[in-house]
């Protein structure tokens, strides 16, 4: 079994329910395509057809990530010669629970057009992981045939198919309903099918109400950016996802991505909040409290699960990743194995009471701070080191819990893969930022345990000083991790770059890493290389071993803009050039293939789109271009240093700032920045 490649599919989406189809419109059976809702497939099938023939495709366009339209002609139908005089359009719109298609048969033809409009329709309720395996399932009878109702009702999830005037039949299998239909000339004929979708225990759903997101207005003479920015947003606003909270009320979070990661993730959620801070405090706000309400409490193997630390993912069933690292990996529905959620989580508290969320709000968080913090020292520094490090004790969960999580993410410059115990680089950033970032929150509300947190942290970055800084031919930098005899792991990654901004490294560091960052073998021109091309195990579609991830480069854009690098410049219209050659809809992952050999990135055919992290890229880019920073004692609560050179020409955004504060920021051709 193979996992299906989706590069080439079509989605429309409004989670968490998804629709991914051919280019055509049409879902066929195997792969990915079909109408998916809260992790099941329920349709495997939902092909149009005209007098039993499909037609011929011409065009397909999607205005927003929620609604799609396909255009095709029936050649077999209207005027006999080249032009064609029958049109079928085929519009998807979709809604959380919900699926609607319009199929219009419009005519020129000189005579009456008569036709039967078929749809072949076939449910199998599949569970998502098992879909994501490749495995194949047998389609599940719907009750109704002969009606204009169907039902599929299965383990809790419920489907209603409606199709107004048609009439139904089935072989056993498949569903067929059919119209019959005139066209007169010049006219058009309408039919519908409507798909209402419910899931009984699912652990996430829709939020109950629109974004509040301000509307952020781009007028640039570098017309990349607008469009790029725009769809972001809209597909962020389409992934949003909602779970109960600690009182029982809805608590609002941004869904991993499509296809497979609709739900509740720490680390992904935690990072698409801290990217979009300068478009909401509110999105942050409700993603931490929902995780400290999921906040661990107890020792748990199986689960991975530890006092104070922040859970990995949450499903409504458990999920089978199959074989990996020559184990069988399956997860429990609520799961705690990630080394970088917890400091992350702190983390992303400061970032939203630096960006002005309400005081109100962020203290009652602030015990679950303590514990989170207090999870560092007491759990994930479990050999008492000073470092944090990472060990799968049941034998079946994830073998990696840095971000690269593949089992063969973590790999030494000859190719062999290190061992756990791992002490990763980049969490030891976030865990020392965490833990000075933690303090001055504490301080500032009067809370015990400053001078601990403080302590402690100068003792890692002491630590990391001494323990991970290895050299090769072209000079220093740290190592990717330290293996479980605590030696250095030595390969180029990307892990790097999320160093820079921590506070972790002195100056010299700060140098010597964003130098790297930008050597040949690692910025391939579309963005940063998870790998050094130098690597032996360096393959340009590796998942985590040569790859570009939008989210990583725009980590790593991130942290040269705040040490103000001349390196940012071109890491930031690498990450643009990227971005904007996917429409403005990031995947997942890209190919790490140089520019120069590659004039357009190479999709990495099973990644997600549009995921959440990639999508926040977009936002994090120009908060990155333009050095935008919170900042109490400046007008309007910000500071700017626009990346110099400024090489995006005379720029205007509107909708950005802190906390219900928006302002418009305005760079003139020669990069000077004003606020109004």
């Amino acid at each position: 079994m193979e996992q299906p490649w989706l590069h080439d599919l079509s989605l429309t989406l409004a989670a968490p329910t998804q629709v991914w189809s051919a280019g055509d419109g049409q879902v066929r059976p195997g792969g990915l395509a079909g109408v998916h809702h809260a992790d099941r497939r329920v349709l495997c099938l939902l092909a149009l057809e005209v007098d039993g023939q499909e037609p011929t495709p011409v065009a397909a366009h999607s205005v927003r990530g929620d609604t799609h339209s396909f255009v095709s002609v029936p050649r077999h139908l209207g005027d006999p010669g080249p032009d064609p005089t029958v049109r079928l359009v085929r519009r998807r719109d979709v809604e959380p629970g919900l699926v609607r298609e319009t199929y219009v048969l419009s005519s020129t033809a000189a005579e009456p057009v008569t036709c039967t409009l078929g749809l072949r329709v076939a449910a199998d309720l599949a569970p998502m992981d098992g879909v994501k395996s490749g495995a194949t399932f047998e389609p599940v009878p719907a009750d109704g045939v002969g009606g204009s109702l169907l039902t599929w009702d299965r383990d809790g999830l419920r489907a209603t198919l409606r199709v107004p005037g048609a009439r139904t039949t089935t072989d056993g299998t498949e569903v067929v309903a059919t119209w019959d239909v005139v066209v007169p000339p010049g006219e058009s004929v309408a039919h519908d099918l409507l798909v209402t979708l419910d899931a009984a225990g699912a652990v996430v759903s829709a939020p109950r109400r629109d974004a509040g997101w301000p509307d952020v207005e781009v007028a640039s003479a570098d017309r990349r950016i607008a469009p790029v920015l725009r769809r972001s947003l809209d597909d962020l606003r389409l992934l949003r996802l909602a779970a109960p909270g600690a009182d029982g009320a809805d608590e609002e979070f941004i869904g991993a991505g499509a296809p497979w990661f609709l739900t509740l993730f720490g680390r992904d959620s935690l990072w698409t909040a801290r990217m979009l801070m300068p478009v909401t405090t509110d999105l942050a706000m409700s993603t931490l409290r929902l995780l400290a309400h999921h906040q661990g409490t107890r020792t748990d193997d199986v689960t991975a699960e530890e006092p104070g630390k922040i859970l990995h993912e949450v499903r409504s069933a458990g999920f089978s990743l199959g074989e990996d690292d020559g184990a069988d990996r399956h997860l429990p529905p609520v799961y705690y194995g990630t080394i970088d959620a917890t400091p992350l989580w702190a983390l992303t508290l400061h970032d939203a009471w630096s960006w002005g969320a309400p005081g109100d709000q962020v203290e009652p968080l602030l015990p679950a701070l303590e514990r989170a913090l207090a999870w560092q020292v007491e759990h994930g520094d479990a050999d008492g080191d000073g470092l944090l490090e990472y060990v799968d004790r049941s034998g079946h969960g994830l073998s990696n819990q840095g971000w690269k999580d593949s089992g063969d993410a973590v790999r030494r410059s000859d190719g062999s893969r290190a061992t756990s115990p791992l002490a990763l680089a980049e969490v030891q950033g976030y865990a020392y930022a965490a833990a000075v970032r933690g303090a001055d929150l504490l301080e500032a509300y009067g809370r015990p345990g400053v001078d601990r947190w403080r302590e402690w942290a100068a003792r890692l970055r002491e630590e990391f000083a001494r323990r991970f800084w290895v050299e090769d031919a072209v000079g220093a930098f740290p190592a990717i991790a330290l293996d479980r005899d605590k030696r250095p792991v030595v390969s180029l990654t990307s892990n790097i770059g999320h160093l820079l901004g921590t506070g972790i490294l002195d100056a010299e560091g700060v140098d010597l890493v964003a130098r790297r960052l930008v050597g040949h073998d690692m910025q391939s021109g579309f963005g940063i290389r998870t790998l050094s091309t130098q690597a032996a195990g360096y393959s340009p579609t590796g998942y985590h071993v040569g790859s570009v991830w939008p989210h990583d480069t725009a980590i790593c854009l991130a942290g040269l803009a705040a040490e103000q690098r001349p390196e940012t410049a071109e890491v930031a219209e690498a990450l643009l050039s990227a971005l904007t050659a996917f429409g403005g809809r990031p995947p997942e992952l890209f190919a790490g293939d140089a520019a120069s050999a590659q004039p357009v990135p190479l999709p990495y055919p099973a990644a997600c789109r549009p995921q959440a992290w990639s999508a926040a890229s977009a936002v994090s880019l120009v908060s990155s271009v333009l050095g935008l920073r919170p900042d109490r004692d400046a007008e309007h609560g910000l500071s700017l240093a626009p990346v110099q050179p400024w090489g995006f020409g005379t720029t205007r955004i509107a909708g950005l700032g802190t906390h219900e504060r928006r302002v418009a920021i305005e760079v003139s051709e020669d990069g000077r920045a004003t606020t109004g």
